[in-house]
């Protein structure tokens, strides 16, 4: 125990604590030194049937390879966009912002074969594995499998599969390295992979029958996936029908006949900016804050939801309050056609101010409370915002005067107003469902994915039993 304790507290200072502060002063107890060291060094307990590999504990007749063992992996080019007869050709050019997709059955832009002839990029086969070594976000590490014949850009590497392993499995083995192979990234100024990192990327290999059948399972609920993003789609694109016919009396509800008027914002309330920095003052009371993003990604707003704590004057907490039906809208994007989104306080949310970058109208009329969250959200009053935002190509903006001279169509009677929001909260619950729905299936197939791809749980195929049988057969021959 005491040469535990001593490795123990050797390792915390070497891996834990910086250079600059080690001292024996911050190691931990004896007791913990000593847990700290089993845990890395004692041999783990192998289940019968499995064994130890560099990638951890897997079945026994499994095989752990190089990515560039069982592939041939390159990466492509860009033709010229200077030589206009390189492009827009016949031959599918993938660039890595088709790569959030895992099948790639068609692409964005076509070169030519002049295109292909000056350029490093060439003519991959279908089944193809396309891995991202760099891009916008999320990008790099994502994995998608060809299903054209076609040529990539130089940031995707292309991952030819031969007869050893099945491109499919690969494809969900490398899919299940996301993180892992992310954190393979060169130090440089920008994360990128490159080839050879990909190369020596370590994969587990069932044998063949095995990957096929894995494959299989996950496929069927990338399918699964796949049919429910369409459903989330067509309800998405059904409840903007409805706003459209719905919001602009194109279409009445059956019993209704009241007039509807056409009104400007200046005109059933007051609006203001001039909100709360992001700012924490010692000489100031804390308050939370309504951000932008909130207002961006949401309809509805809710006490519970805010959690961003800044603090403010007390008169500006006064003047920036949010009470119940405030709506709160965005006043400026990166781009005209997206300014103007809009969300509704459901209620008074106590001790919260709203942002700077965001615009509030109090409404002065007596307006149906969900209806508020959906009668700017036309292509009217979108329509409206674009052209009335200045900007000069990085931001635009529109000014509290244009914000107030914008119209929208509305009914005067109450009634009517509920109506058409229980019609369009009823279509927002349907796709919150299914939305739900979706998540679940993404979770169960990572759960699958954990447990099909590591040898935790076994698929039958008739190699693997025949081989579990000859294991077994040969440990009673060598107890015997």
């Amino acid at each position: 125990e005491g040469i535990m304790f001593l490795m123990g507290r050797l390792l915390f200072m070497e891996h834990i604590l910086p250079r600059k502060k080690r001292s024996w002063s911050l190691i931990p107890s004896r007791k913990m030194c000593c847990r700290k060291f089993k845990m890395r060094f004692m041999k783990t307990e192998i289940p019968e049937g499995y064994k130890n590999s560099p990638v951890g504990i897997i079945p026994e007749e499994w095989e752990v390879k190089l990515l560039e063992d069982i592939a041939d992996i390159t990466s492509g080019g860009t033709p010229s966009r200077k030589i206009a007869d390189n492009w827009n050709g016949n031959i599918p050019w993938v660039t890595t912002s088709l790569l959030n997709k895992s099948k790639i059955q068609s692409t964005e832009e076509h070169i030519t074969q002049n295109g292909l002839n000056n350029s490093a990029t060439k003519i991959l086969p279908t089944n193809t594995v396309l891995m991202a070594m760099y891009g916008q976000g999320q990008t790099r590490g994502k994995v998608s499998i060809l299903r054209i014949e076609a040529a990539t850009n130089q940031a995707c590497a292309a991952i030819v599969v031969n007869k050893s392993a099945r491109y499919d499995y690969i494809f969900y083995q490398l899919s299940n390295m996301y993180d892992i192979i992310r954190n393979l990234s060169n130090d440089g100024s920008q994360k990128n992979l490159n080839l050879q990192l990909i190369k020596n990327i370590y994969v587990t290999l069932p044998p063949l029958p095995e990957q096929q059948k894995i494959a299989e399972i996950l496929s069927m609920w990338d399918v699964a996936i796949e049919k429910q993003t369409l459903l989330i789609e067509k309800l998405e694109h059904r409840k903007r029908a409805l706003m459209q016919q719905l919001l602009t009396g194109k279409k009445r509800l059956s019993g209704f006949e009241g007039e509807w008027k056409k009104v400007k914002l200046g005109e059933i309330g007051e609006i203001s900016s001039a909100g709360v920095d992001k700012t924490l003052n010692i000489n100031e009371t804390p308050v939370r804050l309504l951000n932008y993003l909130d207002v961006y990604r949401r309809d509805f707003l809710f006490d519970s939801e805010l959690n961003y704590w800044v603090t403010a004057k007390k008169e500006k907490i006064e003047s920036c309050s949010v009470k119940k039906g405030d709506v709160f809208f965005t006043p400026s994007s990166e781009v005209p056609n997206d300014i103007g989104n809009s969300a509704v306080a459901m209620e008074d949310i106590s001790n919260t101010v709203y942002s700077y970058h965001i615009v509030r109208l109090r409404i002065i009329d007596d307006w149906d409370l969900k209806f508020r969250a959906y009668a700017f959200k036309t292509d009217y009053f979108y329509r409206q915002a674009e052209k009335f935002c200045d900007g000069s190509g990085q931001r635009y903006v529109i000014s509290l005067t244009n914000f107030r001279n914008i119209s929208v169509v509305v009914p005067l009677k109450n009634e009517e107003q509920s109506a058409i929001a229980a019609i369009l909260s009823t279509a927002d619950q349907e796709i919150h469902i299914a939305k739900e729905k979706l998540e679940q299936l993404k979770k169960q197939k990572k759960g699958l994915m954990q447990l099909l791809l590591t040898g935790k749980k076994r698929v039958i195929t008739t190699t693997n039993t025949q081989t579990n049988e000859n294991i077994r057969n040969q440990k009673s021959i060598r107890a015997v």
